[in-house]
């Protein structure tokens, strides 16, 4: 959502709130940490290892709950709005988020004790799906697949977005490009994504109320309680909804950091409401190209592990 937002405000000229920046960043990073404990979780249950899968689930739970505080969804969340997000956090929610992440940081060193130096686990790892740096160039592979292979490319940190240029976090890369750097990789961001929900619950906290959408009509919605109560927002709602903001006329391309990679929008705008062209980037149909490489020559087990730390989505390739 925030990628596509993104490039619809390119094409505007559209600059969001600070705190409305701190607010996308938050919900991203949880979303990132959800997305990763679930690969590490479920790539764990599919190696027959099911007690880290169950400190990994209990995990990505605590995650959701905050995500669901937030904007109402746990998984398909639609916090994001064009010009801005849907509404500023709930109350107590810093203390929650701070309580959540405590208990993630437990959950998280005790999923790493029973698994990461497991050498049942580590033989099913090192040494299986290798790719090269070269080969990733060569196909365009982004996000922690790239970084496992030694290259630092993170598009928070290459192309700052947002409020990420003022945020204090590492970049993780591996050295061989196997499964095992790949989860290493996956373990080591999701610690970064942690330090980040900290700093932003703690930079909101800071600035105070304020505004969390751009103060343009013709672009944001309403909120829903004034929606509910006042006809003039439900009339702007309905033709938001069915009309849509006038873009003015271009082209544009915007792209955000994924849990998998870099995922973009390319966009096309003939001056109405309803875009001429819109291409997605999505990681996952990029990132899944090589898995012939990977598993050259390997046994056919290997392809278990290789595959869920490719961390294929359906939905995603479908784009």
């Amino acid at each position: 959502n925030v990628g596509y937002c993104m490039a619809v405000e390119k094409l505007l000229g559209l600059e969001t709130p600070e705190r409305c920046q701190w607010l996308r960043v938050l919900g991203g990073e949880l979303a990132r940490i959800s997305d990763h404990v679930t690969r590490c979780g479920a790539g764990c249950l599919e190696l027959a290892a099911m007690t880290p899968f169950i400190y990994a689930i209990e995990a990505r739970d605590r995650t959701r709950d905050l995500l669901e505080s937030l904007c109402g969804a746990r998984l398909t969340s639609n916090y994001v709005r064009i010009g801005g997000v849907k509404h500023d956090l709930p109350a107590g929610f810093a203390a929650q988020c701070r309580d959540a992440i405590a208990e993630n940081r437990k959950l998280m060193s005790d999923f790493e004790d029973v698994i990461t130096t497991n050498r049942i686990f580590v033989d099913r790892l090192k040494g299986t799906g290798v790719i090269s740096k070269e080969d990733c160039l060569s196909y365009a592979v982004t996000g922690l697949i790239l970084r496992s292979t030694g290259v630092p490319l993170d598009l928070r940190k290459a192309e700052p977005y947002l409020v990420y240029d003022e945020i204090d976090f590492d970049v993780p890369v591996g050295e061989v490009g196997d499964n095992y750097d790949r989860y290493l990789v996956c373990v080591e961001e999701m610690h970064q994504s942690l330090r980040i929900a900290e700093q932003c619950v703690a930079k909101l906290e800071a600035l105070g109320p304020g505004p969390v959408n751009v103060d343009d009509r013709r672009v944001r919605w309403p909120a829903k309680g004034r929606v509910f109560n006042h006809m003039e927002e439900l009339i702007q709602q309905f033709k938001a909804v069915t009309e849509g903001p006038l873009v003015p006329e271009g082209e544009g391309y915007f792209a955000i950091e994924s849990a998998n990679g870099e995922l973009g929008f390319y966009l096309v705008s003939d001056g109405s409401a309803v875009p001429y062209k819109v291409r997605c980037r999505p990681p996952s149909l990029i990132n899944l190209a090589p898995l012939p490489l990977m598993v050259r020559g390997a046994m056919l087990a290997d392809l278990i592990p290789t595959f869920d730390f490719i961390n294929m989505i359906g939905g995603e390739c479908d784009r």
